[in-house]
């Protein structure tokens, strides 16, 4: 069969046996039916969300005259940018509330919560809330981003019982009614995105993150295949409840279970720790996708240059393992131990170096040093996290943290240990492929004539999986897997 792959800015086409198993999701196995999609509709449901939370008192109750509120909003990775987006309905229809509740415009600010992600620009802040949001707070200096080197605006609030350090922003630390917007969509870093993994990543400092996002961690068997039971999904909820314990009161969720398309399925409010494991009940249905009759030999997927993270992350060598492993942790119930991976990618050296400034240093220092593995590169992560030119450059110039590039390394070791063999086919600059310890051959029939000859044999089962970076992922797993554990 003939199949095509994302490739750069364009795909690649492959022929693939016929009996080779593909999945698209969404569409292969259809979501669960999302609500109605105009404005109306998703205004109403999601206003009877959040009149009736689960574990806590209404926005209207909760809120009152000269009640200081802040709204934490998930940055442009994800959550879907249409007109009827969750952020830009939720944010809505809590202003509405509050409004009513007595409080004052003047009393209100918006904060993207990008965590070590770039500070949104102006035209992101646009298409993540839609004009009206944007022009009824950004003239009135009413719309910032989470800035965690900025000692004026983060607060030390020790650490949990566990020892891990808990920094977090002080304009949500100070307000009187926190509210986090979130979105219970599918993520190979402890499950869900939304509930406490929003606040534990994305208002917090890199040492909170150092806490969760390292080897230590990340390597462990509970973190691969994925689950929401892992250490790193345990420190999420860990930190944003000492948060709360600190602040003297829970946040106020408002998160979607979101679709492939970033369609809201269903809509959960109210506190965290009651909250997010019943908005995870449906989402379960959504995510953990029981497909696969048989365990697969090789897995087949192409890599574009402009996804998730940014223009380059399918170029920039360290971004590339990161996403090749992020397809291991997903689907990692369905590959056999030996399994092999072919990816399409460009390959063509660029890093995108004012988003990641500091990735190419990292990438040269890779190939020296007795760096034998990604995770020998851990022991520089404080030195880099603390360089005051990169800072700048992530406080100032909308670039990544220099932590963050760590994280990604920790991550991208992950399709190291769990494949025997990963391909990489049409790389214009293959070499860059290479010193990452990855094959390379120029097309995807030669890549998998070598794998058959050196790992899985004259008949392997294959999984094919278009589109992958392009839509909203799943976690696939065996038809007769347990899901009840996940």
């Amino acid at each position: 069969m003939k199949l095509d792959f994302e490739y750069g800015n364009g795909l690649m086409s492959a022929e693939l046996p016929d009996n080779t198993d593909v999945f698209i999701p969404g569409k292969t196995i259809p979501d669960p039916p999302c609500l109605p999609q105009d404005w109306d509709s998703l205004y109403a449901a999601t206003l009877e969300s959040i009149r009736n939370p689960i574990g806590m008192k209404p926005l209207r109750e909760l809120a009152g005259p000269g009640k200081k509120v802040v709204f934490v909003i998930p940055d442009i990775v994800k959550g879907g940018l249409q007109p009827t987006s969750h952020r830009k309905v939720s944010i809505r229809a809590c202003l509405d509330e509050l409004y009513a509740a007595g409080v004052e415009k003047k009393d209100i600010l918006l904060l993207f919560s990008n965590g070590l992600h770039p500070r949104a620009t102006v035209e992101e802040m646009k298409k993540i809330l839609g004009d009206e949001l944007f022009n009824e707070f950004y003239y009135t200096n009413q719309i910032t981003s989470h800035d965690s080197e900025d000692p004026e605006h983060m607060v030390d609030l020790g650490t949990t019982d566990r020892g891990d350090p808990v920094l977090m922003n002080k304009y949500v630390f100070d307000c009187d009614l926190p509210i986090l917007i979130g979105h219970t969509q599918g993520n190979p870093y402890g499950g869900y995105s939304g509930g406490y993994k929003h606040c534990a990543t994305g208002i917090t400092h890199w040492r909170s993150i150092a806490s969760h996002h390292v080897p230590q961690v990340m390597h462990r068997p509970d973190f691969t295949p994925v689950s929401g039971h892992s250490l790193m999904r345990t420190k999420f909820d860990e930190i944003g409840m000492h948060m709360e314990k600190k602040m003297g009161h829970p946040f106020f969720c408002c998160d979607a279970v979101l679709d492939t398309y970033s369609r809201q399925i269903a809509l959960y409010s109210g506190y965290a720790k009651e909250m997010q494991p019943e908005s995870w009940k449906i989402a379960n249905k959504r995510t953990y996708v029981p497909f696969a009759e048989k365990k697969y030999d090789v897995m087949v997927f192409g890599m574009p240059q402009d996804f998730h993270y940014g223009n380059g992350m399918g170029t920039n060598p360290i971004q590339m393992m990161q996403a090749l492993s992020a397809q291991v942790i997903r689907h990692k119930r369905v590959m056999k131990e030996n399994c092999v991976i072919i990816c399409s990618s460009i390959c063509n050296g660029y890093f995108h170096d004012e988003r990641w400034p500091y990735l190419r240093e990292l990438y040269e220092m890779f190939q020296h040093d007795y760096m034998q593995t990604l995770p020998d590169m851990n022991r520089y992560g404080e030195y880099f996290a603390t360089n005051e030119e990169y800072i700048r450059k992530y406080r100032f110039a909308n670039a990544f943290h220099p932590f963050h590039g760590f994280s990604m390394m920790a991550c991208g070791h992950i399709a190291e240990m769990n494949t025997s063999a990963i391909y990489i086919v049409g790389a214009q600059e293959p070499g860059i492929a290479r010193s990452m310890g990855l094959k390379t051959r120029a097309t995807f029939e030669e890549a998998l004539e070598d794998a058959k000859k050196k790992f899985v044999g004259p008949n392997p089962n294959i999984l094919a999986l278009p589109q992958t970076f392009k839509i909203g992922a799943v976690h696939l797993c065996m038809k007769d897997d347990d899901l009840s554990t996940v």
